[in-house]
C-alpha cells in the first residue's frame, strides 16, 4: 500500500467504499489523515466500519471542516448532474479529487523522478497496459501494474526511482486527477463513449487530453480525428516530447505498424522494432496498435529490441479479450466475452477466418447489423440468449446458424462442427456482441463458463484418445 501524507493532520471526506474506495481510506489513514466516509450501500458501510474506517453520514457533516473530498470514480462528477457530495464540496470551496491524484501528489513528495506510465484510450487500454507491464518485467524492471485494471493504484508498492508504475486510467479517474503528470502518457484512440457521464464528445476528449498534456513524453495515436487534434495541440507546445503512433503504414508517424511489423522513425531513418507474426495473443489490427504503444513505452525506458520481441511472443493476453483458451486438434477456442457490442466483436471477426461464432445475450442498439461486411469470415453461427430471434433475422440467407439457447449447448455444437471442418485453423469464437445480463452476472462470468466448457471438452477428448 502507498500511505498518502498529503492530507496528514487534516480531515477528509470520502464517498464510495468499493474496492478502490476502501484502499484509499486505508492509505489516507496510514498517512495521518482523519477520514470520514460514506456510501449508499449498507454492506459497504458495514465492511468499512469493521475495518476501522469512520463511517459518517456526510449529508449531515460541516463541509467547511474538510480539506478535500475523495470521490470514487464511479460517482458522477459533472453529468448527468454532480453527485450531492460534489455539490456540497463545491459550495464549501473543498477540492474534489480521486485516488490517481493522491498517487500523483505522493509520487512528487517521495520520488519525483520515479517512472510513472499512464495509459488511456477508448479501446485497448487494458491490453496495452498489461502488455506494457509484461514487456518491462521481461526486461528486468520492477513493475507495479494497476489502476483501472485490477489493483487499485494506492494498493501498489510506493514509488521509488528503481520502480515503474504502469497505470491504466479511465476518463472518470483522469477527471478526478487535475495534476496528473506521468513521465510517459499514452493516449491510444478516441471514439464516443461515456457521454452520459461527460456530456459531449468534446468534454470527453478534453478529459483524455489531460493525461498527455503534462506528460514528459506523450505517446498519441493519430488514427482518429480527435486524437490527431490532441497530438497537434500538444506538439505546438513542445514537439520534442510528442511521439505519434499509427496502426497503419504512415509516412509521418513516429511509430507505425505495417504488415504485422512495428517500425520507428528516427530522423530520416526507419528502424524495425518488432515483428508480431509470432505473437499469437496479439492478432488483429487493433492489437497492432496496442503493441505499438507498448513497444514505444518499452523503447523510451531503454528496453532492447530483443527483449521487446521476447515479451511480445510470450504475452499471454488478457482474460476475456480474444483469450486463446485451448485447442482440440486444429481447432482453436477463443474467449472474447468482453465483446459486449458489435464494435467490439468486429475486432475478433477481423482477426480470424473460418469462424464458428457463438453470439447472443442481451442485445445493444443496432444489434449485429454493422457486422454484415464480415459475414464471409463466418463458417457457422450459434445463437444464445435473448437476442436469438433478432440475430437470426439478420443472419438468415447470409450465414448458416443454429439456435442453441444456452452457452453449453452452443460450445459443444461449435466444437462438433469445427472438428470436421476442412479449414487449416477453424476457430470456435465466443464474441457475443451482447451484454451478458440475460444469462450471466457479467461478461467475466460468461467467459469463465466458456473457458470451463472448453477445458471439459479437451479433457473428454484426451480421455477418448487414451482409450483408442
Amino acid at each position: 500500500m502507498i500511505p498518502v501524507h498529503s492530507f496528514e493532520g487534516r480531515k477528509v471526506a470520502l464517498f464510495g467504499l468499493g474496492g478502490s474506495g476502501m484502499t484509499t481510506a486505508r492509505a489516507l489513514l496510514a498517512g495521518g489523515a482523519s477520514v470520514l466516509a460514506w456510501d449508499d450501500g449498507e454492506a459497504a458501510k458495514e465492511k468499512a466500519h469493521a475495518a476501522g474506517v469512520s463511517v459518517v453520514n456526510l449529508a449531515d457533516a460541516d463541509w467547511r471542516e474538510f480539506a478535500g473530498l475523495v470521490l470514487a470514480p464511479g460517482v458522477p462528477l459533472t453529468h448527468p448532474e454532480p453527485h450531492w457530495t460534489v455539490k456540497k464540496a463545491r459550495a464549501a470551496g473543498v477540492e474534489v479529487i480521486g485516488d490517481i491524484e493522491l498517487f500523483c501528489r505522493e509520487r512528487r513528495r517521495v520520488a519525483a523522478r520515479a517512472q510513472f506510465v499512464a495509459i488511456t484510450g477508448t479501446n485497448g487500454k487494458s491490453t496495452t497496459t498489461a502488455l506494457t507491464g509484461h514487456l518491462l518485467r521481461e526486461a528486468g524492471h520492477d513493475v507495479q501494474l494497476g489502476g483501472n485494471i485490477g489493483v487499485p493504484i494506492l494498493e501498489l508498492a510506493p514509488p521509488n526511482e528503481s520502480r515503474v508504475h504502469v497505470i491504466e486510467c479511465s476518463s472518470f479517474q483522469i477527471d478526478l486527477a487535475p495534476s496528473i503528470d506521468p513521465t510517459i502518457g499514452a493516449l491510444i484512440n478516441l471514439t464516443p463513449d461515456h457521454l452520459d457521464r461527460h456530456g459531449t464528445m468534446e468534454n470527453y476528449a478534453a478529459i483524455k487530453e489531460r493525461l498527455v498534456a503534462n506528460a514528459e513524453t506523450a505517446l498519441i495515436g493519430v488514427d482518429d480525428a480527435p486524437s490527431r487534434a490532441i497530438a497537434e495541440r500538444v506538439a505546438k507546445r513542445d514537439r520534442s516530447r510528442v511521439l505519434t503512433i499509427s496502426a497503419e503504414p504512415s509516412p509521418t508517424s513516429d511509430i507505425y505498424v505495417e504488415r504485422r511489423k512495428i517500425y520507428a522513425r528516427r530522423g530520416g531513418a526507419v528502424d524495425a522494432l518488432a515483428d508480431l507474426s509470432e505473437a499469437s495473443a496479439l492478432r488483429g489490427a487493433h492489437n497492432g496498435q496496442n503493441a505499438a504503444f507498448a513497444c514505444a513505452v518499452a523503447r523510451a525506458l531503454g528496453v532492447s529490441t530483443a527483449n521487446m520481441q521476447r515479451g511480445l511472443n510470450t504475452f499471454p493476453g488478457l482474460a476475456h479479450r480474444m483469450e486463446q483458451v485451448g485447442r482440440i486438434g486444429r481447432t482453436l477456442f477463443v474467449n472474447d466475452s468482453k465483446a459486449t457490442n458489435a464494435d467490439a466483436a468486429e475486432k475478433a471477426l477481423l482477426s480470424f477466418s473460418d469462424i464458428f461464432w457463438i453470439l447472443g445475450g442481451k442485445a445493444k442498439e443496432g444489434g449485429i447489423e454493422p457486422l454484415r461486411p464480415l459475414f464471409s469470415h463466418i463458417a457457422k453461427a450459434y445463437l444464445i440468449g435473448a437476442a436469438s430471434d433478432a440475430f437470426a433475422a439478420t443472419l438468415k440467407g447470409h450465414v448458416e446458424f443454429e439456435r442453441c439457447g444456452a452457452l453449453d449447448v452452443a460450445t459443444k455444437a461449435a466444437a462438433r462442427d469445427a472438428g470436421v471442418s476442412r479449414a487449416k485453423e477453424p476457430v470456435v469464437l465466443l464474441s457475443p456482441a451482447c451484454a451478458s445480463y440475460d444469462q450471466f452476472a457479467n461478461f467475466e462470468a460468461r467467459g469463465d463458463r466458456f473457458r470451463a466448457l472448453v477445458q471439459e471438452l479437451i479433457a473428454a477428448q484426451g480421455s477418448v484418445e487414451a482409450h483408442v
